[in-house]
């Protein structure tokens, strides 16, 4: 039996609950939860606006805590390990993705808070390869998001091989953006950030950004024409894309890694011309997952938190409902 803050339907306050989770597979473990990160994904199930959601729901993908029970098939090492879980919690670890340890493109993956309890309770369960030990130096209070909104914004570089020569712009500073600008300032490019708000300027240049253009402004975006490498996109509204397009250098990638849910209205010459591309991904495998800690303890890369009780889990959601989150929540268990 374990504790938990459940939604019973779309729109209502979470509700503490007693929940008893399924036996303990295999080459399962089991964390005991200390902190777990609020995202807006977890808002989306919570409500149903996917449509996927059967209530009661625990949500919670952000996962940070300590591995106080193995399945028969794991390493006993593994026990006390500190571990951070985020989207996925299984694979299915016999398809070409899986084979090539690219698991977080499996079409079977198991979403932590799809169709099973996530990290809103005191405990949660997940397949053994699904679960990163946090390296060294990682603070374990605000390692959460780098497990969904963090790896979201650094599988890209990993991918599309960016080079520390690249010039790359960021759409949108918040939850997703403010940590990309950290990553590639790391990663040494020159980075320009987008943003409709005046008042984040300086925390863009705070957080790594040689330059920040207002997006509100057309002027500033038509004379940043032909300058970057790779645009990410973080936002989840509708945008002049062509006119985004149109600040790429020739074979220029726009990068969508927010859910925007509105269709791409792009002209096709405006990627045939400078043989330019657009593509997305999710968030990325543990193998990368692995690579980003590294990288963040290396160079203390860390996610703006702002901190709430586990019990304050219902004004933490309205918090980040109300578009107030600078620029990610964590709660702290305090069963």
């Amino acid at each position: 039996m374990t504790k938990a803050y459940a939604a019973n339907d779309a729109g209502k306050a979470l509700e503490l609950i007693d929940t008893e989770l399924p036996p303990l597979g295999d080459h399962d473990v089991k964390i005991k939860v200390a902190f777990c990160g609020v995202c807006h994904s977890d808002l989306s199930m919570i409500d149903n606006e996917w449509g996927i959601t059967n209530y009661p729901i625990v949500a919670g993908h952000e996962v940070v805590g300590e591995i106080v029970e193995v399945g028969k098939g794991v390493d006993s090492g593994k026990l006390g390990n500190v571990v951070g879980l985020g989207w996925h919690s299984d694979y299915c670890h016999s398809c070409e993705s899986c084979s090539h340890a690219e698991h977080n493109l499996c079409a079977s993956a198991s979403s932590t808070i799809v169709g099973r309890h996530g990290g809103f309770a005191e405990f949660v369960q997940a397949n053994e390869t699904s679960v990163v030990a946090l390296p060294v130096g990682i603070d374990i209070k605000t390692a959460g998001p780098l497990f969904c909104g963090g790896i979201t914004v650094f599988n890209p570089l990993v991918q599309y091989q960016i080079k520390p020569t690249d010039k790359v712009a960021v759409i949108g500073i918040g939850g997703l953006g403010h940590l990309a600008l950290q990553f590639l300032t790391a990663w040494g490019c020159e980075v320009t950030a987008f943003t409709s708000s005046d008042n984040k300027a300086d925390e863009a240049k705070h957080l790594g950004a040689d330059h920040v253009i207002n997006s509100r402004d057309p002027e500033q975006l038509e004379a940043a024409a032909s300058q970057f490498d790779l645009i990410i996109s973080t936002v989840n509204v509708k945008l002049d894309w062509n006119l985004y397009l149109s600040t790429l250098k020739p074979k220029g990638r726009l990068h969508f890694v927010g859910a925007t849910l509105e269709p791409l209205d792009i002209g096709a010459f405006n990627l045939i011309g400078g043989q330019k591309s657009i593509s997305g991904s999710p968030v990325g495998s543990p193998a990368v997952i692995k690579t980003m800690l590294d990288f963040s303890a290396q160079h203390n890369i860390k996610p703006l938190v702002e901190m709430f009780d586990m019990s304050q889990i219902n004004d933490a959601l309205t918090h980040l409902r109300a578009g107030k989150a600078r620029y990610r929540v964590v709660l702290q268990a305090d069963f």
